[in-house]
């Protein structure tokens, strides 16, 4: 599932549980390049933050390169990582947060 977040509703939406933010721009190449691999990521909570729209965000957690992913649990940062990924990839670095 992929959520547009921005200014209004980006704390609501990342409060609880275990969620990806992507950090992109609309001009970014490889940004997307990366969209519809993170649509074959069904099962997966993504929000997706346009930097261009939504400064203060993008500012907040110093995002200096596109795209750029912060995994956040319960809205706190427990990791983070830039570049073009793939879904096995994403999936790997979700998987090491999540406790059986």
């Amino acid at each position: 599932m992929i959520k547009q977040l921005d200014n209004e509703n980006f704390v609501k939406e990342t409060k609880d549980g275990l969620k990806l933010i992507e950090f992109f721009a609309d001009w970014c190449g490889f940004c997307t390049r990366q969209e519809p691999i993170l649509q074959e990521l069904d099962k997966v909570w993504i929000g997706r933050v346009n930097t261009d729209e939504n400064r203060e965000i993008a500012k907040k957690y110093k995002i200096n390169s596109l795209p750029s992913f912060v995994l956040l649990k319960d809205g706190q940062e427990i990791d983070r990582f830039t570049g073009l990924h793939s879904k096995f990839d994403i999936m790997n670095i979700i998987m090491k947060h999540i406790k059986p």
